[in-house]
This record gives C-alpha cells, sequence and structure tokens, in this order.
C-alpha cells in the first residue's frame, strides 16, 4: 500500500531521464556530453551514441582538478572539469556537443561547467 521514498525518488529519475534520453542523440560530429555528480565529485563524459564509445572524460577526482581546487564539491571545481573537458575535445577537433544534463535540474555545479565549455569554445 505504501512505497518506500526511495524507490519512489528512484522511480522518478529513471522517468526524467528516460524523458530528456528520448530527445537528446550524440554522434561522432556532435557527441553527447553527459554530466554526472555526487555529493564529493563532479564527473563529464562525452559519448557518441552511434557507435556507444566514450570520446572524452575529465572528473574533479583527477590530479590536475585537485591540483588547481583542492576542494573537489564547489562551483570553482565544476569550471575547472568544464575547461579540461574542452580542452580535451578540442584536441580531437570536436567543437559542437549536445549536453545531457542528465536528471539534474541546470543551476549551480552544472551551469557552471556548461559556461566553463562554452568560455573554452564549444557551441551548443
Amino acid at each position: 500500500m505504501y512505497k518506500n521514498k526511495t524507490s519512489v525518488k528512484k522511480e522518478a529519475r529513471i522517468r526524467i531521464r528516460n524523458r530528456i534520453r528520448k530527445k537528446i542523440q550524440g554522434t561522432s560530429e556532435r557527441p553527447r556530453v553527459f554530466v554526472s555528480k555526487s555529493n564529493r565529485y563532479i564527473y563529464s563524459q562525452a559519448v557518441d551514441d552511434e557507435k556507444g564509445m566514450i570520446l572524452a572524460a575529465a572528473s574533479s577526482l583527477e590530479k590536475e582538478s585537485k591540483a588547481k581546487e583542492k576542494k573537489t564539491k564547489n562551483i570553482k571545481a565544476s569550471k575547472i572539469v568544464g575547461e579540461t573537458m574542452a580542452k580535451r575535445l578540442k584536441k580531437k577537433k570536436i567543437n559542437r556537443i549536445v549536453f545531457d544534463r542528465g536528471v539534474y535540474p541546470y543551476h549551480g555545479r552544472l551551469k557552471a561547467l556548461a559556461e566553463a565549455m562554452r568560455k573554452e569554445g564549444l557551441n551548443f
């Protein structure tokens, strides 16, 4: 009769993710940049959905990110991850992407990451 709160939240997150993924598709010329975050770190991956390959990845867990910013869960760390992700995509000659926010609303750390990627010259 009564559902567990965690199972209700998990089902809602799955519904949101599926609704967004219906609209977004990544290609080799324009990959999908997926962002996921935990309470401690933020992760970003560029995915080619046609081939099922990860083209580039960056996170606040890496040594480069930790060298620039000691705290890994603030907006400054998200900007650093966005910059490194954009640089890695630029090395592979990718200028256009599709941004996949996942189940997270577009504000805070996620918005900082996206704006840092735009600042480095990626179009989405």
